[in-house]
């Protein structure tokens, strides 16, 4: 049997009329979930993975199974393509964040839906398709256990990549309101074996660990950093700014491995928006020194921030560009915040009449889709654009760029820190028109 697994394309920007020019250089982060779900095919099936974000998408293929991944703000493009799969007399089965929130939206555009982990439901529906008795919905009531969660399929992976990703633990055990993967929570970890045989796998020099939250099961942790002294490479990962700024012990042995870059969802620079997400053990009071902390050992910082709070007010702008601007971090995303479909904040949302839109195509984190509680629609798509571009000017990137140089001694991380804020100044120029 041929089965075809498609990664479909995302449009990020409001008015982008192309790729911009450093995405078709690196291109974004590898995506595992299609590859993890090839892993878990039944054995004697041809398979097949197409990102349409790099590679032209096919429909006259031979295919007897496809499967299509649906994030929310690739939803109308999935159903483009599963329709015109179906109309073609081939069997579609949909996954994914968003089929999961919504699955009888989704149904309405594939034969069968796969809600929530896909490694125990996949198998039992291949056999199924196989038997003529294809059930509409597969549904795991339990997380997978992590000893199971297999190597994913990077032999099927057409494009060179010259950083991979690694899984080690699933979900986080924070509970934010607006975050997509609250709901997905497992305390267990991958047997340590596993991981190692993985990264052995693992051509690239640079890996990014995909976990939401690195700081977290720290006596695994150890034994885990223990092993990848072993490894001639580079890491990069996501952690808590609480955690981080307080566990010296964490941070040097990170920095042993050759971890260089943290991922860190700051959130907000307001303490008030950050009790009321559920996210109190976030303190802007100890940023600051968490961050000097960090820097002191070599390391970047990628600090993701969101506006559109219930208690943000018109002046969270400019104090979260003095903020980061005064912190020194390298590198930051700023979000306009955006209540995706099985969340917390959706419902509440929802319920308080406040969605604007069900256009899941404007759901790009660059739109307001929902209306704000102390600020006007235009104030907040503005106000983020004004600290986007204020941020991402060319004086202030080269002075984050000869700081890091300063700070790091080091060439190759300056002009990584370099790059990415070329990167994301093309993007927000894309998204925010300026």
């Amino acid at each position: 049997m041929n089965i075809l697994f498609v990664f479909p394309k995302i449009n990020y920007a409001n008015n982008k009329k192309g790729k911009e020019l450093l995405y078709k250089l690196y291109g974004e982060s590898i995506s595992l979930t299609l590859p993890q779900v090839a892993a878990s095919t039944p054995k004697g099936h041809e398979i097949e993975i197409i990102d349409e974000n790099y590679e032209k998408l096919d429909f006259d293929g031979s295919y007897d199974l496809v499967g299509i991944t649906c994030f929310t703000m690739s939803a109308f493009r999935v159903y483009e393509i599963a329709d015109e799969f179906r109309s073609r007399g081939i069997t579609v089965v949909l996954g994914g964040y968003h089929s999961t929130a919504l699955p009888k939206e989704a149904k309405k555009h594939a034969d069968s839906i796969v809600i929530g982990e896909a490694e125990i439901s996949w198998p039992k529906l291949v056999k199924d398709f196989e038997k003529g008795q294809l059930k509409p919905i597969y549904f795991s009531e339990e997380n997978i256990s992590p000893e199971l969660i297999p190597e994913p399929r990077r032999d099927l992976i057409k494009r060179k990549i010259s950083t991979d990703g690694l899984l080690i633990k699933r979900g986080c055990p924070n509970r934010c309101e607006f975050c997509t993967i609250s709901s997905l929570y497992s305390k267990g970890v991958r047997p340590l074996e596993n991981v190692i045989k993985e990264i052995k796998n693992i051509s690239a020099k640079e890996i990014f660990i995909y976990d939401s939250n690195l700081t977290w099961h720290m006596k695994y942790n150890k034994k885990l950093f223990n092993e990848l002294k072993k490894f001639n490479k580079r890491w990069q990962a996501n952690g808590t700014i609480n955690i981080l700024g307080e566990n010296e012990e964490l941070l040097k042995l990170t920095k042993e491995i050759g971890l260089f870059g943290w991922f860190i969802g700051f959130e907000s620079v307001s303490q008030k928006s950050l009790d009321n997400i559920n996210k109190k053990s976030n303190k802007v009071e100890d940023y600051e020194k968490a961050i000097k902390k960090i820097q002191s050992y070599g390391m970047v910082i990628t600090g993701s921030f969101i506006f559109g709070f219930d208690d943000d007010t018109p002046d969270i702008f400019d104090n979260t560009l003095n903020a980061v601007n005064e912190w020194g971090i390298e590198i930051a995303e700023f979000h306009i915040l955006t209540p995706f479909p099985g969340t917390v904040l959706f419902n509440r949302l929802k319920k308080e009449g406040r969605i604007l839109t069900e256009e899941w195509d404007k759901y790009t984190y660059t739109n307001v889709v929902f209306k704000p509680k102390n600020m006007s629609m235009e104030e907040l798509f503005e106000g983020t654009r004004k600290v986007a571009k204020n941020y991402y000017s060319i004086s202030m990137i080269f002075k984050r760029f000869f700081r890091t140089l300063k700070r790091t001694k080091s060439i190759r991380l300056s002009l990584y820190v370099l790059q990415r804020n070329f990167r994301y100044r093309e993007r927000y120029k894309n998204q925010f028109g300026f």
